[in-house]
């Protein structure tokens, strides 16, 4: 295997995170998704104390991003997160994982329950808030994905067969 790093990134409810873990898993190297959750602990903080402290301190939100990519620079893997194709500039392989609102949103109602308008309306609201941050902290459009080298709509898809189209893309690069 070589010293690959691939950087997957998505909204909430892509897929994000089951694609990363299981590419990460089939091709036997690391799987990154460095978050608030490990953030917490690492402090000894609970995690609804980061997302609290987040909201006044763009520190919280700046170390994780960069604590990432760190982390992906030291080994082969494959970084899953909401930034990764804009964060890891040196990913041998940059994948966005498009949904549709109505798919996300079910994808989030599927896994946590609740009602399916509010998370509707949650979604959208995050997307918004998400958007916001990252055009100012980094200057990020997260919804211009133009330079990607696979962009996949995973609702078409599940999500072994998103990793096979990860896969092949990765054999066609002669990464893999």
């Amino acid at each position: 295997m070589k010293d690959i790093r691939i950087a997957i990134s998505g909204k909430s409810g892509c897929g994000n995170t089951t694609v990363s873990g299981l590419l990460a898993q089939k091709l036997g190297i690391k799987l990154i998704n460095y978050t608030f959750r490990q953030l917490a602990q690492e402090k000894g903080m609970t995690l609804k104390e980061v997302i609290d402290a987040a909201k006044n301190d763009d520190s919280f939100d700046k170390y994780v991003d960069k604590h990432q990519v760190e982390l992906a620079l030291e080994q082969p893997c494959v970084l899953g997160s909401r930034l990764a194709i804009w964060m890891l500039k040196e990913a041998d392989l940059k994948v966005y994982l498009y949904a549709s609102d109505e798919t996300r949103a079910q994808r989030i109602f599927n896994r946590e329950g609740g009602s399916l308008e509010e998370i509707k309306s949650f979604t959208a609201m995050r997307d918004r808030e998400d958007t916001g941050r990252y055009k100012e902290f980094y200057g990020i459009d997260n919804n211009d994905y133009s330079f990607v080298d696979l962009f996949i709509d995973t609702g078409k898809y599940n999500p072994e067969q998103i990793v096979d189209l990860i896969i092949d893309e990765l054999k066609k690069r002669k990464l893999i």
